[in-house]
């Protein structure tokens, strides 16, 4: 059992970070468990369940305060689930896609740093098919690594100008919902257990979920969500070039 003293502190403050953004903060939650050594036949189970806690919460606050639009949560979606389900059932190593996961989140950091979201952006259409692509691609690999997805369609939907940052948080939150419990059901197919003070992080995980999506959704601006969003990125990035093996 990890130092709960450091360690569910960390788990509040990931999900709060995360849930600010309309993401359930699952890359971060493996990076504490890889830190703190625990075993890896709890980590990718733990983190899809409170991938679903944090991101069900987080869509509930930015649905409220209306900045969720199912056209372009649908086509994501649709295509992302059952990919989601496949990606989770695949018993191969992810070294090569940790590595393209983490270029891809790498040119959106850069990107999303010269964006300008005090300035109102005008939103272009939908372009479906590449959705649909995207979210094939986003749902197999969130599903192999066991994350929920918002980490690569947040900066998407703000970069094709798709939507603004709180509309893509909304989007991303019940994106995240729907894939993790994919990932779940996915996991399922083979052997699946849970630390045994896994409620204690439930609960951590929860209530740095309600604060940090009830201040994304309603008193941040979209300045701060902007550096919030890449400050998450960057853990990610540097998350999975720790985690790879590159011998």
């Amino acid at each position: 059992m990890p130092h709960e003293l450091l360690f569910l502190p960390l788990l509040f403050f990931i999900a709060f970070l995360y849930a600010s953004v309309g993401h359930g903060g699952a890359s971060g939650y493996l990076a504490v468990m890889a830190l703190f050594s625990i075993s890896p036949v709890f980590m990718k189970p733990s983190a899809l369940i409170l991938n679903i806690l944090v991101s069900g919460v987080a869509f509930i606050q930015y649905y409220r305060k209306g900045f969720f639009r199912w056209k372009l949560f649908l086509p994501f979606a649709i295509a992302s689930f059952p990919f989601a389900f496949l990606g989770a059932t695949v018993p191969v190593s992810a070294e090569l896609y940790k590595i393209i996961l983490a270029v891809c989140l790498l040119i959106a950091c850069g990107r999303m740093f010269f964006i300008n979201q005090t300035k109102s952006l005008e939103i272009q259409p939908v372009n479906y098919f590449i959705a649909v692509l995207c979210g094939i691609i986003i749902g197999f690999v969130s599903g192999m690594i066991g994350i929920g997805g918002g980490i690569l369609l947040s900066p998407l939907l703000v970069l094709t100008r798709w939507s603004d940052l709180k509309t893509a948080s909304a989007v991303s939150a019940l994106f995240i919902f729907v894939n993790s419990i994919s990932g779940v059901v996915g996991v399922y197919q083979n052997e699946i257990s849970f630390p045994s003070h896994f409620y204690s992080w439930i609960l951590f995980a929860f209530a740095g979920g309600v604060l940090g999506s009830f201040l994304g959704a309603g008193k941040m601006n979209q300045t701060w969500l902007k550096y919030i969003l890449l400050f998450v990125l960057v853990i990610a990035v540097v998350k999975l070039l720790v985690t790879i093996q590159w011998v």
